[in-house]
């Protein structure tokens, strides 16, 4: 055979390989910039516009006759996904005991929801098919690990520039009267701490770089693992010992943010990681846990963190108001039980009266968001018994087929899951605490495809 005979055999089918390719760069730009991403004033916006050529390229690949795996349990998802569209039908009503509006008035929120969902829902897909040589695993593993070194470095930014905001350039952009809604304001506008009197006035807690202090601690719990992983993985001495840095100094600003639903997090993630480790016949993991318990104990102890923790434990404000956000959002589950309502909803008045309201000498004095106040409530109210068990049944699904994957990754991704289930109780997810999870599904999936990887 010739040699152009050759060049003409190969020509093509290099053609259509590189065609049906998967590149990283969509998954791999928005964590490794995801810094940049949010000075600009995309932050969470970047899942979306990265979903638009996610979406071309699986589409392309699709029709060039490759096939496109979905990710076990995916049924349960599209479940979830169905019903939030059908749920968008509900947006007119206004349940007892809150705010009386129309359904235009709600679609902007619904429907951006629904685009992060569908966007989170691209993500997870892309990221499970890409293959080894296209996007290895332990390079994921880092990117996730890179991010929990942001959200530290973030949270010390808050510590001590409480007060830094800027107006990003997305911003700028905008008209005047869509810049200054709240909504927008929340997405677009960049600021390093939310300020509250939890334990004392202007107290600032870190939220950088996503958005609110609930996400911080959310995120934390989430990207904490990956370090611990990546750090595993490596060969570096050097490495580790910044990793063990990081988590050292990751205290300080978990603690300072006076997030109890972190504290929470961090010891569910510890508890799982430990009894994953018992069950596979690795004690030594007991002995870990018990110095690093210690070791955390006398920081507490001779340091000013155990004052603010002993402050915190001693002001439960939000305690009242986050019993009286569940009793409504029950309430409104039982009325609309299959589908809910598409989206929140603002109470009426505040937990004592109805006549008690925001304003501008008191905004957190009423007008509730009922669903607001943790993933698991929004589901029941927003999108009913039907969107709810879509949701928790893929997840759970995942922890149950996986359960078998004993691997560094495995034990990370499955504690990430577990951690985020005990979060829904007082977090919400969207958006990034989901882009997390449905990255973490995509790492088990992975793993049982193309063999553990420790």
């Amino acid at each position: 055979m010739s040699a152009a005979a050759v060049t003409s055999t190969d020509g093509p089918a290099h053609g259509v390989r590189k065609k049906t390719a998967l590149p990283a760069w969509p998954v791999a730009s928005i964590l490794a910039f995801y810094p940049i991403w949010w000075a600009l004033g995309l932050g969470v916006l970047i899942f979306a516009l990265m979903a638009v050529p996610m979406l071309f390229l699986l589409i392309r690949r699709r029709t060039a006759g490759r096939p496109l795996r979905l990710p076990p349990g995916f049924a349960w998802w599209a479940v979830f996904l169905i019903a939030v569209v059908v749920s968008i039908g509900a947006l007119g009503a206004d349940p007892t005991g809150t705010v009386a509006g129309h359904a235009e008035g709600r679609l902007l929120p619904a429907g951006y929801k629904a685009v992060m969902y569908a966007a989170l829902t691209v993500l997870l897909v892309y990221a499970g098919n890409l293959t080894e040589a296209e996007l290895p695993r332990k390079r994921l593993v880092k990117l996730l690990g890179w991010l929990f070194v942001v959200t530290v470095l973030g949270g010390l930014l808050g510590m001590v520039a409480g007060n830094f905001e800027f107006t990003s350039p997305v911003e700028w952009l905008l008209p005047s009267g869509v810049r200054n809604k709240g909504f927008v304001q929340s997405l677009v506008h960049p600021y390093a701490a939310q300020i509250m009197d939890i334990v004392g006035e202007g107290q600032p807690r870190p939220a950088a770089p996503w958005g609110y202090t609930n996400t911080w601690g959310n995120n934390f719990c989430l990207l904490a693992g990956w370090l611990v992983v990546a750090a595993w993985q490596t060969r570096s001495g050097k490495a580790k010992f910044w990793a063990v840095v990081c988590l050292v100094v990751s205290v300080v600003p978990a603690v300072v943010s006076l997030n109890r639903g972190l504290w929470i997090g961090v010891g569910v993630l510890v508890l799982y990681v430990a009894v994953r480790y018992v069950l596979a016949g690795r004690l030594w993991i007991i002995g870990a846990v018990a110095v690093a318990g210690a070791v955390l104990g006398v920081a507490l102890i001779a340091t000013p963190l155990g004052d603010v923790v002993g402050a915190r434990l001693d002001n439960g404000k939000s305690n009242g108001v986050r019993s009286f956000l569940i009793d409504r959002a029950l309430d409104g589950f039982q009325d609309s039980p299959v589908i809910g309502y598409g989206g929140t909803r603002n109470t009426l008045g505040g937990r004592n009266s109805i006549t008690v309201g925001e304003s501008a000498g008191c905004e957190r004095c009423g007008n509730f968001t009922v669903g607001g106040n943790g993933q698991l409530w929004q589901l029941l109210y927003a999108h009913g018994a039907v969107g709810t068990a879509g949701y928790l049944g893929f997840f759970a699904y995942g922890l149950w087929r996986f359960r078998r994957d004993r691997s560094a990754i495995g034990v990370a991704a499955g504690g990430a899951i577990v951690t985020s289930f005990s979060a829904m109780l007082w977090y919400n997810s969207l958006v990034t605490p989901l882009a997390f999870m449905v990255l973490a599904y995509a790492l088990l999936w992975r793993n049982s495809t193309e063999g553990e990887t420790t």
